[in-house]
């Protein structure tokens, strides 16, 4: 016990000894824009002495993947707070890593948005209202993870998807969409993008939508959501039906009367 008491001393003297010539090593870096901004104080406060201590040794990584996996325990809880606050821990240590930032919005803005629905304890009034807090703490995070990751494409799809999902808000949904293909996102994200462009309604927007689908129609994506957003923009754009491709969709059966 004595030797074990004496080796937590001694590792505690040499990260106190350590730190002023860390944080002369770690002003260089900044300013040469090598390494992250110092951890917030009073995020050293909501961690505790031994987390922080393994954050100034440069333990971040592993402290976010405890942090991370102390999150999914709680999300098996379903012990929101203790998600958001362990997810913030997750990504206050990594704040590089899209991954920790899209999972944090994603408990928010789904899992637990949707938990705080199913509650029949809870009145409609607070049931609506929590689900919404949810969802913006979603929006929040995320927007807070492109600060640290600009344009990142997994980022803004996740933005969009709150959007278009949760908040039924189709221009920043439309915008965070065609933003992310623009950064390496997948084709099929700007075609996300031209189907909420469709929705507004706007001259402008209807224009660009059409553009964007018809390209995408060109190139051989041919998709019943694809035709049938192209026979609406060229009706509405009054494209000459020679030139139309759109089809619009079957009507859906009609059930058989008895």
């Amino acid at each position: 016990m004595k030797n074990k008491i004496l080796g937590v001393l001694l590792l505690v003297a040499m990260g106190v000894a350590k730190v002023p010539l860390e944080d002369r090593v770690a002003a260089t870096l900044k300013a040469a824009d090598l390494r992250d901004a110092p951890i917030p104080l009073s995020l050293q406060e909501a961690m505790g002495q031994m987390a922080f201590t393994a954050a100034l040794g440069g333990l971040r990584s592993l402290v976010a993947s405890i942090t991370y996996l102390r999150a999914y325990v709680a999300f098996e809880d379903r012990d929101w707070g203790r998600v958001d606050s362990l997810m913030t821990l997750t990504t206050r240590m990594q704040p590089r890593e899209a991954m920790y930032w899209d999972e944090a919005a994603w408990h928010m803005a789904y899992n637990a948005a949707t938990s705080t629905q199913q509650r029949e304890d809870l009145r409609a009034a607070i049931r609506n209202k929590d689900f919404r807090d949810y969802v913006l703490r979603g929006l929040k995070i995320v927007q807070e993870g492109l600060v640290y990751n600009p344009n990142n494409p997994k980022l803004l799809v996740r933005e969009a998807e709150i959007y278009r999902d949760r908040l039924k808000d189709p221009r920043p949904a439309a915008e965070a969409f065609l933003l992310a293909a623009k950064n390496g996102a997948k084709p099929f994200y700007e075609r996300m993008g031209a189907y909420e462009l469709v929705k507004l309604g706007e001259p402008p927007d209807l224009q660009q939508a059409y553009e964007i689908l018809k390209r995408h129609y060109d190139k051989g994506f041919r998709y019943p959501s694809v035709l049938r957003d192209l026979d609406i923009l060229e009706r509405k754009l009054n494209i000459p039906v020679g030139q139309r491709v759109g089809q619009p969709l079957p009507p859906s059966p009609q059930p058989r009367r008895k």
